[in-house]
């Protein structure tokens, strides 16, 4: 009974001190004004709403963690929209747009895990997330190396001569 009830309380702490954390980081994040700084803040804070999702997911609360993926892709969102407006050039800034695209391929993982395990009625959330989340990391990579030549012309066939 001790035992059950020692894991029952540490189990609690660990949840406080995982919500804690993420609140900081996150009041950091919402509080940061600059782009790069924003995206180091997300390098922090994105492994620690994977956490809390973790966790959220291991106590079967899969409406908080499609609220925290959510969350995540909206800081993401928010990261790289300021990213876009204060440095335009990925050529001569590329250091942000790579940890950014990083960060967003880690959180692709996370959500398509937590696609497998969850339950069918809060899977089209999770997907609209994943989605998203897919479509900001293709633009991230096309800023990262954007087209520098024209697509090659495709030459008509040569008509063939009759003999």
């Amino acid at each position: 009974m001790a035992v059950l009830l020692g894991a029952a309380l540490l189990s609690c702490t660990v949840a406080l001190a995982i919500a804690d954390r993420l609140k900081e980081l996150q009041e950091h994040f919402d509080r940061d004004t600059h782009a790069g700084s924003k995206v180091k803040d997300l390098q922090k804070l994105g492994p620690a709403q994977f956490d809390a999702a973790t966790q959220a997911g291991k106590a079967g609360d899969y409406n908080a963690v499609g609220l925290i993926f959510e969350k995540y892709r909206d800081n993401v969102r928010q990261a790289f929209e300021l990213l876009r407006k204060q440095e335009p050039d990925a050529d001569r800034h590329p250091g942000s747009y790579r940890q950014l695209e990083l960060e967003v391929r880690q959180g692709i993982r996370e959500v398509e895990d937590t696609l497998l395990v969850a339950p069918e009625d809060v899977r089209p959330p999770l997907e609209i997330v994943r989605k998203e989340l897919i479509d900001m990391d293709d633009a991230l990579i096309r800023h990262l190396f954007p087209r520098r030549t024209k697509d090659p012309e495709k030459a008509p066939p040569a008509a063939e001569a009759k003999p």
